[in-house]
Parts: C-alpha cells; structure tokens; sequence
C-alpha cells in the first residue's frame, strides 16, 4: 500500500529524515515509536506529502509522490490523516465538518455526503453530538470526530500522528477503542504513538527510529518479547518504557 525508499528531508542544513525505506502493506496496522524529536511526524507526513523529502521516493497505492504530475489533493481524499490537535474547523458543526470535504473534494451532494459522514460518526459513537460545535466536545469526542470525518473520505489507508498525546488521561481509551475496532476491521492503518499498550495490541509490526533514521524494523513480538536482540537505542528505549 504504502512503499518509502532512501527518504531523506532537510530544514535547512539540519536533517530530519535520513534513507528511511520501509512497506506498509494492505491490511497491516504499524506503529511508529521513538524518542522526542527522532522524525516520526515528519515520516508520517511524508506519507502524503503534507511534508515535501528530497531525496529517495514514496509510492502510494501505486502512485509516486515525487512525480510532479501526481495530483496530491485528490492522492490526499484517498488517505486519512488524523491529526494530534484534531484540526476540526471550530465555526462549523460536526456534522459540517464531516461533510465539507465530502462535497468539496469527493463533490458527492449534500445529503449523500450529510449520510455518509453521519454513518460514521454512529460508527465512532457519537451520533448524539451531530449538532454540536467542537468546541461543545471533550478532547476525546473531538478526536473521536475527526477520525469519522477521516472516515467518511473512504481512504484506502489511514495515517494517525499521536493521535492521545493532547487528550486527558481519561480520554486517551475512548479514541484507542475507536482504532482497536478499525485494526480489527482490516483498516490499512500507520500510527505515531505513545500508547505501547496499543502497539502491543493491535500493531503487526514496529518502526523505532532515531535522529531521523529507521532503527528498527520489525513485527511486535521481536520488538517487546526480545528486546536482547535490539540495537542498543532500541534497548535503552524499551528497558525505559517496560519498566513501569
């Protein structure tokens, strides 16, 4: 689904992502994981070209990003992002915010798109709240939204950069739920996350990275069960993370 080879990104003279290459393939839930400041946004979002790379290629569901022909709104509308600070539009209500996309990118009518975008904010359990603006919601509903509204897009492969880390302890399960039923359902699904108890669950494999490298590759289990045969970042990252 998703095919990265010899990725490197600079900010000026200091580089973020350096020859990262890994596969994402159809069905398959991996987690991104690593220190602050290693690059794991920034890879995510090279994943859609919300960030630009200068070397290397990214191939999305057979279509190359780094060909200037691509057209990248409509490679966008097929891939779901969900953001760490949901960036739903406040002036709008939910069920606008669901919509607006739909009808804009995907140019569905209004009442095909009011019935889709309602369909999964049900899905995410919130049905209720149709009639609210985000900011009437908790952190967790807001987010619980955008992942409806990611949804409604019907994309082919879901991207979700620390989806938790602005949430409340407390809201933190309600939008795991959420993405534990979509793995469950055979969601294309790449996550930048904390939640090792998420990564333990669901994820099939894990990427660790480093200083804007890919330090690790590898499925779940020979990621927390081994952590002997680790590089030794790796280790001291895991000995820190499993010790509580």
């Amino acid at each position: 689904m998703i095919k990265l080879r010899n990725v490197s990104k600079w900010y000026g003279s200091f580089q973020v992502l350096n020859d990262c290459s890994t596969s994402i393939n159809k069905g398959e839930v991996v987690v991104i994981c690593g220190p602050s400041g290693s690059g794991k946004s920034t890879l995510i979002k090279t994943m859609n070209a919300l960030e630009p790379f200068q070397q290397g290629e990214i191939v999305v569901n057979g279509i190359s990003l780094h060909d200037p022909k691509t057209n990248l709104p409509q490679l966008r509308s097929r891939v779901g992002m969900v953001f760490q600070h949901f960036e739903l539009f406040p002036h709008l209500s939910v069920t606008e915010n669901l919509t607006l996309a739909q009808m804009k990118v995907l140019g569905r009518p209004a009442e095909e798109a009011k019935a889709h975008g309602l369909k999964y904010l049900e899905r995410v359990g919130l049905l209720v709240q149709k009639d609210k603006f985000p900011g009437q919601l908790s952190g967790g509903q807001q987010q619980r939204v955008a992942i409806a509204r990611a949804l409604s897009m019907d994309p082919i492969v879901m991207l979700f950069d620390e989806p938790t880390s602005a949430l409340d302890p407390e809201m933190v399960g309600e939008v795991l739920d959420v993405m534990v039923k979509l793995a469950n359902e055979g969601m294309t699904m790449c996550c930048v996350t904390h939640e090792m108890g998420f990564a333990r669950k669901v994820g099939h494999r894990v990427i660790f990275m480093d200083h804007g490298r890919i330090i690790e590759d590898c499925n779940k289990t020979e990621f927390f069960d081994n952590p002997d045969k680790r590089s030794p970042r790796a280790q001291e990252f895991l000995s820190k993370i499993l010790a509580h």
